[in-house]
């Protein structure tokens, strides 16, 4: 039947407007017929066509011998449905080839594929971004690919601007309660002491009377906070440990600044590595990143010795550059020997020796000794071969054999010196003197 008025005129007008180019004019009026369109779809396959010149190049050709020739374009029909149900058949008679998918026919034609091209990058588009999406949960979770599910997850947004780093980071303290960041760090013409928010935002700095930080740590009283910083330099500052005020003023010196002491002072420092300050106000110092000294000691709130154990040596209570302290809730001193490679334990009341891991550092020695916020591992920094290990803590009595239930694994060259930990969020900030900077990385449960 056909169709002959103004509004099918008009649908044949705006239709050829939208043929693609590669229609020869010749295909045109077919393709914009509606009864051809009709009868193809109904139809099925499409009917076998062949133009005159092909007919008149047939002549005189042996039926085995004749070429074939390029299938027709597909139908408007067959164009607007994506081209789902085109399939071509062979030209030459006898029975149909096997034919080939219609996106490939269209390829291997050099003729465009209609909406199936686009349509099937589309589909391969969405199923690998749900398939990278599955890979980086997996990557985030199991980071070495060993079966071990890791812990902390590396907080890329803090801080905000790494560029306030300018020196070598050698240490880092949390102050939990105010939710700030101190770093310590070295080098010329480069402020000592950066402060952040937890957040990651800089807040200051300050620079007055430190050398060399080593080691630094902050206490938060029902009154007050302070920040304690050993300095190891070798000037009119160093060999000492300082008492400041958040905002850098100093308040307190124990040693006497510029000059090395043995361990026959007990305020006499030379080289202390790092501090840990109880509520209560006493003071655990390891003395010796290095120095003569190598020594535990234990000073009451008014700066009185307590007691004083250690000397250079490896046996039971000997040091080979202790490097990190900290105290656990049940009355326990962990001490990171780090050339000795193992951790010591003492009783905090009496300083006596309760035990000793080295079972866990058979690669390199503890560079620092952290516990978690829930008093339940312990994270240590191994230097040399850029890792923290998280290790089981004992329970009340006796310390046993060290178990490592955890490692995170970090960047060649990255250095982790020594760490801290929000006792608040779980948190743990690492200070890398390889990389120059500070991370955080935040517990996953």
């Amino acid at each position: 039947m056909l169709v002959n008025n103004n509004n099918a005129y008009a649908e044949v007008a705006e239709t050829r407007d939208r043929l693609p180019p590669f229609l020869a004019p010749g295909r045109r009026s077919e393709a914009l017929s509606p009864s051809a369109g009709r009868r193809r779809a109904l139809s099925g396959p499409p009917l076998r066509w062949r133009s005159a010149a092909q007919r008149r190049h047939r002549v005189g050709q042996p039926r085995a011998g004749r070429m074939r020739t390029k299938p027709p374009p597909p139908s408007l029909n067959h164009l607007l449905a994506g081209g789902a149900s085109v399939t071509w058949l062979p030209w030459q008679r006898g029975p149909p080839a096997r034919q080939p998918r219609p996106v490939q026919a269209f390829m291997r034609r050099g003729r465009p594929a209609g909406l199936w091209l686009p349509m099937a990058g589309a589909l391969l588009a969405l199923l690998a971004l749900l398939w990278g999406s599955q890979f980086l949960k997996a990557f985030d979770y199991f980071p070495h690919w060993n079966g071990q599910q890791q812990m902390y997850k590396l907080d890329i947004g803090w801080p905000k601007l790494p560029e306030y780093f300018t020196g070598q980071t050698f240490c880092v303290a949390v102050d939990s309660l105010h939710g700030l960041v101190y770093v310590g760090q070295r080098g010329d013409n480069v402020p000592k002491v950066l402060v952040f928010s937890v957040e990651g935002y800089f807040l200051y700095s300050w620079n007055e009377t430190v050398e060399m930080p080593h080691g630094i740590f902050v206490l938060n009283t029902a009154t007050d906070s302070s920040v304690w910083i050993t300095d190891v330099g070798t000037g009119k500052y160093g060999h000492t440990v300082k008492q400041y005020s958040p905002s850098g003023k100093l308040l307190q010196v124990l040693g006497t600044p510029g000059y090395a002491g043995s361990s026959l002072i007990p305020l006499q420092f030379d080289q202390p590595a790092e501090i840990f300050v109880e509520e209560s106000g006493d003071l655990y110092v390891v003395d010796g990143d290095g120095g003569m000294n190598n020594r535990l000691l234990k000073l009451s709130n008014d700066y009185k010795e307590i007691w004083l154990t250690g000397t250079n040596g490896t046996g039971i209570g000997q040091f080979k550059i202790p490097h990190s302290v900290t105290v656990d809730p049940v009355g326990r001193v962990w001490v990171a020997d780090r050339d000795n490679k193992r951790i010591q334990v003492f009783d905090k009341v009496t300083g006596e020796w309760l035990g000793s891991w080295n079972n866990c550092f058979s690669e390199d020695g503890p560079y620092s000794v952290r516990f978690t916020a829930d008093y339940k591992y312990l994270i240590v920094a191994q230097l040399n071969i850029n890792r923290l290990a998280i290790l089981a803590a004992p329970p009340v009595g006796a310390i046993g054999d060290c178990v490592m239930v955890n490692t995170v694994q970090l960047a060649d060259e990255t250095k982790p010196h020594l760490v801290d930990v929000d006792m608040k969020s779980g948190a743990v900030y690492i200070a890398e003197i390889g990389a120059q900077q500070v991370q955080k990385y935040i517990p996953l449960s």
